[in-house]
C-alpha cells in the first residue's frame, strides 16, 4: 500500500509537471492572491463566524483580462479561495499586514525549491524567506478545511507553537485539473546555512535516508542517521529545554486531539564553529548565503524561539550577536549550534487507508516501530524520541536572555505540579518547568510578572482543589 501510495503520488506530480508549467502555476498564484486579498483588504473587518471556515471564493481569469482582473500570458485559469476571513484573522493574529503580505507573495518571482520528500509536494519560497507555498493533495485540502474551527479555537488559545501557521488555502483550476496550494511560514531561513537537516518521527522503520537522498548537496537525514551520527544528542539549557518540552507537549495533545499521525520535525542545523573554520580556510569574511541582507520579520511567533513559548535563553558559551530566531545548542563535541525546528506534514489523519497500511506493515515488522500508527501512540513515541534522544538538558550551559530582537522576546518562568506527560519518557517527575498538559489549556504568554503570578496562582489552586 505504502508503494502504491507513493506511486501514485510521484504520478500525480508528473502529471502536473506535464500539464501545468511551473510559471504558468506561479504566475496564476500571484495574481488569484493579488486579486482575493486586495478585495478583501475592501471589505470590513468583523468577527469570525462559523460559516466562514466554509466559505469557498472563485474568480476567473480569462488570458485576455475582464473587468475584474487584469489580462496574462498564461492559460485561462479559475482561482478559488477558501475561507478567506478566517485566514485573514489568521494573518492578523500573527501580525502580517495586507500589503507585506502581497508585497512578498507578488511582488517578485518565487522561488522553486527541490523535493525534501517522496510526498510529491511542489515547494515555492518568497524572496524574503517568509513564506513556503506547497501543493496539497485533496484529501489534505479537505483536511484542512475540517481542521479551521479547531484550528482558531488551538491559536487563540497559544499563537507560540511548533505546529505549522496557515496564512492562505487556495486553488488553481487550469486544463481540467486542480491545483491546491496552502501558505505556511518558513522554517528554515535561506540566510543561515543549513549544515544538517533531519526529518524526524520517532520511528525506526526503513527511517534511514536513502542512497539518492544522501548524494544530494544538501540530504535530509532521517531517525536512525540521527542516532547514529548524534549519539549524545543536541543539548540546550534547563530554561530552554523545558520551553521546548513543554511546547512540544501541547502540539503533540492538540494533533492527537484530531486524530492526526505520521507528522515530523524538521530540524535544521547550523554549526557555528563549523561555519567559522569554514570562513577561516576560505579567507574571507563570510560565506554568501550569511552575507545575504536580512528581510525584516512580518510573522509574529515564527521563528523557532519564539515558537517555543518565547522563553528566549542563549547559553553562556554561545556568544552569537545574530542568531536570526535559531535556538542555540551544542553537540557532544562542544560545538555552539543553532537549531531550526518546526513540525511538518499534519494533514495526515488516522484514516481507514492509514490504518490498513499500518496493519500490513505490522504484519512483517514490528508494529511499534513504523512510522504509521494511531495516534495516541504516535503522539507519545514522537515525544519520547525528541525529549529523550534529540533534545538533551545540560546543567552546565547557563541562560540568559538573547541579544537580538528577533529573539529577545521574554516569558516569567513559572514552577507549578511538575507531573510530566510519561514517568517514562521525560527525565524526572520533580522538574518544576514540565508540566502535565492533558486536559490543560493554554497560558497566554503575559509580560507582567505579577499577573502572570497571580493566574498560575489561580490555575494552581484549582488543580489542587480537584484533586482533593
Amino acid at each position: 500500500i505504502s508503494n502504491i501510495n507513493e506511486n501514485f503520488r510521484a504520478f500525480c506530480c508528473f502529471v502536473f509537471s506535464f500539464q501545468t508549467t511551473s510559471s504558468a502555476l506561479k504566475g496564476a498564484i500571484q495574481l488569484g492572491i493579488g486579486y482575493t486579498v486586495g478585495n478583501l483588504s475592501s471589505k470590513p473587518e468583523r468577527d469570525v463566524l462559523m460559516q466562514d471556515f466554509y466559505v469557498v471564493e472563485s474568480i476567473f481569469f480569462p488570458s485576455e483580462g475582464s473587468n475584474l482582473t487584469p489580462a496574462h500570458h498564461f492559460p485561462d485559469f479559475r482561482f478559488k479561495t477558501y475561507a478567506p476571513v478566517a485566514f485573514r484573522y489568521f494573518r492578523e493574529l500573527f501580525g502580517i499586514r495586507p500589503d507585506d503580505y502581497l508585497y512578498s507573495l507578488c511582488n517578485e518571482p518565487l522561488i522553486e525549491l527541490s523535493n525534501p520528500g517522496a510526498s510529491g509536494s511542489v515547494f515555492y519560497l518568497t524572496r524574503d524567506d517568509e513564506f513556503i507555498i506547497k501543493t496539497v493533495m485533496h484529501k489534505e485540502a479537505e483536511f484542512l478545511q475540517k481542521l479551521l474551527p479547531g484550528y482558531y479555537m488551538n491559536l487563540n488559545q497559544n499563537p507560540r507553537t511548533l505546529l505549522p501557521k496557515f496564512f492562505g488555502l487556495y486553488c488553481v483550476q487550469s486544463g481540467g485539473k486542480n491545483i491546491r496550494v496552502v501558505v505556511m511560514n518558513n522554517v528554515l531561513p535561506r540566510v543561515v546555512r543549513m549544515h544538517l537537516k533531519f526529518d524526524l518521527k520517532g520511528s525506526t522503520y526503513k527511517r534511514r535516508a536513502s542512497k539518492k537522498e544522501r548524494e544530494k548537496a544538501r540530504p535530509t537525514f532521517k531517525d536512525l542517521d540521527f542516532m547514529q551520527d548524534i549519539q549524545d544528542g543536541l543539548m540546550l539549557d534547563q530554561d530552554t529545554y523545558n520551553a521546548l518540552v513543554k511546547t512540544l507537549q501541547r502540539d503533540c495533545l492538540v494533533l492527537e486531539s484530531f486524530k492526526i499521525m505520521d507528522y515530523s520535525l524538521l530540524l535544521g542545523v547550523h554549526n557555528i564553529d563549523q561555519s567559522e573554520r569554514e570562513r577561516q580556510m576560505e579567507g574571507c569574511q563570510g560565506d554568501n548565503d550569511e552575507k545575504r541582507p536580512v528581510a525584516q520579520q512580518k510573522a509574529l511567533y515564527s521563528t523557532a524561539m519564539e515558537s517555543i513559548q518565547g522563553g528566549a535563553a542563549c547559553g553562556g558559551t554561545i556568544d552569537t550577536d545574530d542568531t536570526m530566531g535559531g535556538i542555540p545548542a551544542v553537540n557532544g563535541r562542544g560545538e555552539r549550534l543553532l537549531l531550526f525546528i518546526g513540525i511538518i506534514d499534519i494533514l495526515q489523519s488516522y484514516r481507514l487507508i492509514k490504518k490498513l497500511e499500518h496493519t500490513w506493515k505490522a504484519l512483517v515488522h514490528d508494529g511499534d516501530t513504523v512510522s504509521v500508527h494511531r495516534p495516541g501512540f504516535y503522539a507519545d513515541r514522537f515525544l519520547k524520541f525528541m525529549s529523550g534522544s534529540v533534545f538533551k538538558k545540560s546543567s552546565s550551559l547557563k541562560s540568559s536572555p538573547s541579544k537580538k530582537g528577533r529573539v529577545s522576546l521574554t516569558v516569567t518562568k513559572i514552577g507549578g505540579p511538575g507531573a510530566a506527560w510519561s514517568a517514562s519518557q521525560l527525565p524526572s517527575e520533580r522538574d518544576e518547568n514540565i508540566y502535565d498538559l492533558r486536559g490543560a489549556r493554554s497560558f497566554p504568554t503575559l509580560e507582567d510578572e505579577g499577573i502572570y503570578r497571580i493566574f498560575w496562582a489561580i490555575e494552581r489552586t484549582a488543580v489542587l482543589a480537584t484533586f482533593q
